[in-house]
């Protein structure tokens, strides 16, 4: 439940790491053949954009090929999942856009769940129950440990949680929470605005100026709910 997108009645897949697979969309977007992932990773300026993606470590590994299984395709990240609505055409790439938009604030459920039957509806209400008692003690852990109106570095948000660091900001970056921007992790201004992260600024001993984003007791609460099934060992 907890990583389940819908565009267009199609389910898009996610791998372990996040990364959304591109064949779903192409499904989504109609199956035209001449707009495959294949022919979209012809394009020069779309492994130009990857190289950059790459060398802005805005997100590791853009893209993640999986042969055979159920999983087999072509996993990439968000932002390569907005290049490819955008080559499609401006009616899925808006689309696209909503329901992410809808995925990331934790509105999916009303936009693309919506039950068909009673017995879909039925089982929803299950999933979602199972899910709620799954993440009940771990968001309570952090109740505890906590205080409000404190604030953590990302590095502690991840011990507490015990979450891999590195997977917790790659999260976070994916659903635009965070971006890089000369070295250092800022939050959009979106997130600030929902008091999820707090930036601190100051002259470290060296004389040298420094910026650093730590999380909130409402961002870390946030970032337990929304991965916790995910990421917490």
């Amino acid at each position: 439940m907890s990583k389940l997108l819908v565009i267009e009645n199609t389910k898009i897949k996610q791998d372990s790491q996040g990364r959304y697979c591109l064949n779903d969309l192409h499904r989504a977007s109609g199956g035209n053949p001449t707009q495959a992932p294949a022919q979209f990773f012809r394009n020069k300026s779309v492994n130009d954009f990857v190289q950059t993606l790459t060398d802005m470590q805005i997100c590791t590994s853009p893209v993640n090929t999986i042969r055979g299984g159920v999983e087999q395709g072509t996993y990439v990240c968000r932002e390569l999942v907005f290049k490819y609505a955008a080559w499609i055409n401006p009616e899925f790439e808006v689309k696209v856009y909503q329901v992410f938009n809808a995925y990331t604030q934790g509105e999916l459920q009303a936009v693309n769940q919506i039950p068909k039957s009673f017995s879909e509806a039925l089982l929803l209400a299950a999933e979602l129950q199972a899910e709620k008692e799954r993440n009940a003690p771990k968001v309570a852990f952090v109740d505890h440990y906590v205080e409000v109106g404190t604030s953590k570095s990302l590095r502690e948000v991840a011990k507490i949680l015990k979450m891999p660091e590195r997977a917790m900001i790659d999260r976070l970056i994916q659903d635009r929470l965070l971006y890089r921007q000369s070295g250092a992790l800022l939050p959009y201004q979106t997130a600030h605005s929902r008091d999820l992260f707090t930036v601190k600024t100051g002259t470290a001993e060296h004389g040298h100026n420094y910026t650093q984003t730590r999380v909130t007791s409402k961002g870390i609460e946030y970032i337990a709910s929304r991965y916790a099934s995910e990421l917490m060992l």
